[in-house]
């Protein structure tokens, strides 16, 4: 069995009183351009998942959000050509401020039924039936 170098990424389902969950749209120049995404990004080393989450929701999105608002959800666990990729998905309902999209090409509010009319890349895709069953 060959080992590939593990990459803990954390991502939020941002879910709005109309139980529509946020998706954003990966911009030109980055791996996996034009697909759709759950926000969030890397784990830094010593980072907990959550403190990774409150940094890149604000970064990315220009919002506040604290760790009592992420309730760990799901995970997926995928397998990419040269690493292997571990991400828990996070519910979160509240925050402050108002989303904007700061550095995807665009974003999008879907309801959970309409997720798989988005391209996702292939560690996000499965998570999609997890929102639609449960939300």
């Amino acid at each position: 069995m060959t080992y590939k170098p593990l990459l803990l990424v954390a991502a939020a389902a941002l879910v709005d009183t109309d139980g529509r969950v946020l998706i954003c749209q990966r911009p030109e120049g980055k791996q996996l351009a034009g697909l759709w995404e759950f926000p969030g990004g890397k784990v830094e080393p010593g980072e907990t998942p959550e403190a990774c989450l409150i940094r890149e929701l604000d970064e990315e999105l220009g919002i506040t959000v604290t760790g009592a608002c992420l309730a760990p959800f799901v995970f997926a666990s995928h397998g990419y050509e040269s690493f292997h990729l571990l991400m828990p998905l996070y519910l979160c309902r509240r925050w402050s401020g108002f989303v904007t999209a700061r550095e995807h090409k665009a974003i999008a509010w879907v309801k959970p039924a309409k997720l798989t009319d988005y391209p996702m890349p292939p560690a996000d895709a499965p998570l999609v039936a997890w929102l639609r069953d449960l939300i």
